[in-house]
């Protein structure tokens, strides 16, 4: 992979999180007038609808890209990934998008402590304490100990519980269905989930909010498009930190569209968090690299080894 590969990856990666931002920006918007549920739905006839399309371009058809080994955990995948985006958007209409987002960052420490019992990966003890240290800082945002606090603000700690097991299901999946399997599978399962409790909820949207409506729906399908773009062109070693970027984002679009207040232990908070989470992403990078160096040097031995044997049988 080329350096010049790498930096494109990178600008794509910054791109991304700039597009998911707005997408979040845009969803508080429609969630504030609008019920979740029906949203979520539209948002999800909308990506269902393109899951098909692409998938019926690729070799093999729909009929390739259906094809599942894990068809009860792949309807599970869109059922999740539904849920944390109801929690997450009702999160942004009743606590705002600078406090949903400074808790959810610590999705990528759900993930390290749960990545042990659902893929059977070894956590350290490095990592358990970052973990400890990423809780404390998401207590710090939460205040529990204030009229701060409300049962609310446990919204996007759940929203990033989801999401987590989400994650760690495609990982599981991923061991046996193609990436385009799980893409497809995610659209419609998604879109089959939340249809009954969206046309429960219905109402009718003006011509100026289904604008954004559509808005909603193409940043999610293309902001999907340039991470998968990214990922093709950058190590996820590289573009993983870029992801926290988007809580920079997301501070903006609250404070300069919405009027929120960055609150200074939400700052100091989200700081601990992303701190903790970095901290993490490097002792994998860590284990990784000591693993391939184990591998070449065990490579290496073997190979030695048969070149002894041919010279002195």
């Amino acid at each position: 992979m080329t350096e010049q590969n790498t930096r494109r990856g990178l600008l794509l990666m910054v791109l991304t999180t700039m597009i998911f931002s707005s997408q979040d920006g845009i969803t508080k918007h429609l969630t504030g007038h609008y019920p979740v549920a029906m949203v979520v739905m539209l948002r999800f006839w909308f990506f269902g609808a393109a899951a098909i399309v692409i998938s019926a371009r690729r070799a093999g058809g729909i009929r390739a890209a259906i094809a599942t080994r894990h068809p009860v955990l792949q309807s599970l995948r869109g059922a999740l990934v539904v849920v944390q985006i109801c929690l997450s958007g009702y999160a942004f209409a009743e606590l705002g998008l600078i406090q949903t987002h400074a808790v959810m960052v610590c999705g990528p420490l759900i993930i390290a402590a749960l990545s042990g019992p659902i893929l059977g990966e070894k956590v350290g003890w490095r990592r358990w304490v970052a973990i400890g240290v990423g809780g404390v800082g998401v207590l710090i945002i939460l205040r529990p100990d204030t009229t701060v606090f409300t049962p609310l603000s446990l919204l996007p700690l759940a929203a990033a519980g989801l999401w987590s097991i989400y994650v760690l299901t495609t990982r599981y999946v991923s061991r046996q269905d193609s990436a385009a399997v799980s893409f497809l599978w995610t659209g419609l399962a998604g879109a089959v989930a939340i249809t009954l409790p969206g046309l429960w909820v219905w109402q009718p949207m003006t011509a100026g909010d289904w604008f954004w409506m559509l808005a909603l729906c193409c940043t999610s399908v293309t902001g999907h498009f340039l991470l998968i773009r990214a990922y093709d062109l950058a190590e996820a070693s590289a573009l993983q930190p870029l992801t926290y970027l988007q809580l920079v984002f997301i501070a903006g679009f609250g404070v300069f569209l919405y009027g929120e207040e960055l609150r200074a232990n939400v700052f100091l908070g989200a700081a601990v968090v992303v701190a903790a989470g970095l901290f993490t992403l490097w002792r994998q990078q860590v284990r990784a690299r000591a693993a391939r160096a184990a591998g070449q040097l065990a490579e290496a031995q073997a190979a030695a080894s048969d070149t002894a044997a041919l010279i002195d049988p």
